[in-house]
């Protein structure tokens, strides 16, 4: 009974979710009512000491990249560098291949190390304007995107630096660059299924007539201005940021230390505040990262910039708190499910899985899908089971290396269910509903699940790492 009520919980978000209902509003209703009826008397103690705790601490670490990522996204568009860039990108390799331009784009960024939901808010503007140059349905800007920014530069790609491939380091002894092998053949798969079924749709709506689309939200704002920028000056912001994040996740450990501290200047005799650096030294570089590629394109362009300011920022940090609010939600829905027995159920279950591999591929991917995140879901995942991971892997002598790629490439897997807080702020941003658009996410979350199980047979049958 425990586990059919984590169930039904997440059966039900998931089906306001695609309905179209606010998750900020029903991921608490979803969450709570799991937990009224499991037991009563939790409801207001999970609501107040886990829900909002997760919840708001969500919103203390994230919401200032949110909010900089949409402001960013703002100034590529309402500057032109938008339109430039795809202009550039159109001459170079034709209208034909813009869903690979713009997946290509997305996979520098993230590589880079920037945040996947920063990826969202500044390539957005670009990849609405190629489509519409291109004729290519709007529906199809979420699937291309998620290609781009969700999957293999996200967790298969050996080196990659988002944290779906440093958590397993922690807990295998391994480093980024486990399983080289395996993770690019991992890559190429997702990339090659991803783009050959992309391209599919996309002739299925050419031969339609279906084009672009009319009475669309959230569209890019035209350019105003009396020129646009040269391609490679349009583009420089974005490599600002790919650079200034690579280098500020280095410089800043060594500028702060440890940890910092210091004592308000208030009436009385408070206590020092104690910031431990290295909990917060990725977040704190991609908000400098940022803030250098917003500042590059104010010294760009900052006429056409100037004249659309106001207005423009004020739709960005509009749509900054809608998209923070609704994956923090769905953070607080997560770990409300993940603290109750029937989710425990779920967790015991999985290890029943002879295969070591196989049973570590889909106890990941599963718990993911649950919570409605790869790193909730593999962080939880690890800590409850990477003992007996290692020890069956050790029996079957299996590389510790193929461990890691396995796991991070399954947290990869399922987790781009309906109530994920990625999948809802990247429909958010581009102003499309699940109805219209969330077929081909599920598409792209079936070929990275596939390839998991892809990257296993080839380690059984090649022994290759």
């Amino acid at each position: 009974m425990s586990f059919l009520i984590v169930l039904a919980a997440l059966c039900f978000l998931m089906f306001v979710a695609y309905r179209g209902y606010s998750v900020i509003l029903f991921a608490p209703i979803a969450a709570l009512g799991a937990v009224l009826l499991t037991d009563p008397s939790l409801v207001a103690p999970m609501f107040t000491g886990l829900f909002m705790d997760k919840m708001v601490g969500f919103l203390k670490l994230y919401f200032p990249v949110f909010l900089l990522g949409a402001v960013f996204g703002k100034l590529i568009e309402i500057s032109g560098f938008s339109k430039a860039i795809v202009a550039g990108t159109i001459r170079v390799v034709g209208r034909q291949r813009a869903m690979l331009s713009i997946v290509l784009v997305c996979a520098l960024l993230t590589y880079g190390g920037v945040s996947l939901f920063v990826v969202v808010f500044a390539v957005y503007p670009f990849a609405a304007e190629m489509f519409r140059q291109s004729d290519i349905p709007k529906r199809l800007v979420p699937g291309t995107i998620a290609l781009g920014a969700f999957t293999f530069t996200m967790d298969a790609l050996p080196g990659t630096p988002q944290i779906q491939n440093i958590i397993p380091t922690s807990f295998f002894g391994t480093t980024a660059w486990a399983a080289p092998v395996l993770g690019s053949l991992g890559a190429v798969f997702i990339l090659a299924l991803g783009i050959s079924y992309l391209e599919w749709r996309r002739r299925v709506a050419l031969r339609a007539g279906e084009g672009y689309g009319r009475d669309l939200r959230n569209e890019p704002e035209p350019f105003r201005g009396d020129r646009l920028a040269h391609p490679l000056i349009a583009i420089l912001p974005l490599l600002l940021v790919g650079v200034a994040n690579f280098l500020f996740t280095r410089w800043i450990p060594g500028w702060y230390g440890e940890s910092q501290s210091f004592v308000p200047a208030v009436i009385g005799n408070p206590a020092p505040v104690v910031q431990e650096v290295s909990k917060v030294a990725a977040i704190w570089a991609v908000q400098g990262a940022l803030l250098v590629g917003i500042v590059s394109v104010l010294l760009f362009a900052w006429k056409p910039v100037f004249a659309s300011f106001a207005e423009g920022t004020k739709s960005a940090i509009g749509g900054a708190l809608l998209a923070s609010m609704n994956t923090a939600s769905e953070y607080g829905f997560g770990a409300v499910i993940a603290a109750l027995p029937g989710f425990l159920v779920v967790a015991n279950a999985l290890q029943a899985i002879p295969n070591p591999l196989v049973n570590e591929a889909i106890s990941v991917t599963a718990l993911a899908g649950i919570t409605g995140s790869a790193s909730g879901g593999m962080s939880i995942a690890l800590a409850a089971m990477a003992d007996s991971f290692i020890a069956n892997a050790n029996a079957a002598g299996i590389p510790m290396d193929v461990l890691h790629r396995v796991a991070s490439m399954a947290s990869g897997g399922m987790d781009t269910l309906p109530h994920n807080g990625a999948v809802i702020t990247l429909l958010a941003v581009t102003g499309l509903s699940h109805r219209q658009s969330y077929k081909d996410i599920f598409a792209i979350t079936l070929i990275k699940t596939m390839a998991v199980f892809f990257i296993i047979a080839l380690f059984y049958l090649t022994g290759w790492i």
